[in-house]
């Protein structure tokens, strides 16, 4: 292994720890080595917090040993200022000689500006070490930034003879009917603390009244999006107790935005898809879950703008009800939680 992947590939492990705390900024990890052993690392922990890099020349016990050492970053060093101030700026003030860097920040803020900054400072720079590792790191946020939309995830799951839902619901009750586990259950709720925002349709509320936060898992709630042209979701529902940032996008402009509801309205004559994916990419969104029901998950596959896909097939057999979307399953990876089936389908088209 080439020494610079070494350390690089450590930076990828501790920005890892940041997954689904540090939107909407990146995951980013920095170590520092002098004299072939690390003197000190660091990770972004949350937005507004310090940077990685930062917290690694904070761990480094004697700081006159900067000025020889290589400080290592998965993620090009800022050069502008947000909440915190430049990375590159702390990196020249403590007169670091060498960075090396894995990939270029797709943020336009940033976009090579940084690394420019480092060389003209005297920096001795090398760029793209371990880069398509660092790029699947922040798949998101190079998402976010170059295609102006969030990370798409379809995620459902059907019976062993491809449905959704049975025929018949208890919509008194409006209570959900598991396909699934109690382990494939969980791990969506782990899902969920990893992912910006969650996305169900109408008729999902009103026949499963979900609450789509995490509650099996350790982690912060996605924000909740939820479809709702004709404000037919009853209002006793969880999605509209206002205790989670919820964004219902709807045909209609009476509705009054709430502490942490807001109403985003559509043109439902149009194609909604690119309209939400705007309005979501305005509100800072990075990520999202598209949960159902099969009608929903079928809009974005047709249009054939979802990344990936995450599918549940599970031990039971309904016979009839919902089918599950109309899917080409290809570069399927399998996975087994009990007797549940998990694939997952990247789309690279």
């Amino acid at each position: 292994m080439n020494i610079h992947e070494k350390y690089i590939r450590r930076c990828i492990t501790l920005a890892k720890n940041g997954l689904g705390t540090t939107y909407p900024n990146p995951m980013v990890g920095s170590v520092i080595v002098y004299n072939n052993e690390i003197i000190g690392e660091g990770w972004h922990k949350k937005a507004g917090e310090p940077h990685a890099e930062v917290n690694a020349v904070a761990s480094v016990k004697d700081k006159s040993l900067l000025r020889k050492a290589t400080i290592y970053v998965s993620l090009e060093p800022c050069s502008h200022f947000g909440k915190t101030p430049p990375c590159c700026d702390l990196i020249i003030a403590n007169q670091i000689p060498n960075v090396v860097v894995g990939t270029v920040d797709p943020n336009e803020k940033v976009a090579g500006n940084g690394i420019k900054k480092l060389i003209a400072a005297g920096a001795n720079v090398v760029v793209g070490v371990l880069e398509n590792e660092c790029n699947e790191l922040n798949k998101r946020f190079f998402t976010f930034h170059q295609k102006k939309r969030p990370y798409i995830i379809l995620k459902w799951a059907e019976s062993q003879d491809g449905f959704l839902a049975p025929e018949k619901k208890h919509h008194q009750e409006r209570k959900p009917i598991w396909i699934t586990n109690q382990y494939s259950r969980q791990l969506v709720h782990k899902w969920r603390s990893e992912e910006q925002a969650i996305l169900a349709g109408t008729q999902t509320v009103i026949d499963d009244n979900p609450k789509l936060n995490v509650r099996d898992w350790s982690g912060n709630s996605p924000v909740r999006v939820i479809l709702d042209q004709n404000n037919r979701i009853p209002k006793d529902s969880y999605l509209l107790d206002d205790t989670i940032k919820t964004i219902v996008f709807t045909g209609t402009e009476s509705l009054t935005t709430k502490k942490q509801t807001s109403f985003e309205v559509l043109d439902f004559n149009q194609n909604i898809i690119p309209q939400i994916l705007s309005v979501l990419h305005q509100h800072q969104i990075q990520s999202i879950i598209i949960e159902g029901g099969a009608k929903t998950i079928q809009s974005f596959i047709d249009l054939n703008i979802w990344d990936e896909a995450r599918i549940f097939v599970g031990n039971t057999i309904l016979e009839k009800g919902t089918k599950a979307p109309d899917f080409i399953r290809k570069e399927t990876t399998k996975t087994h939680l009990g007797k549940d089936e998990l694939l997952y389908i990247r789309n690279h088209d």
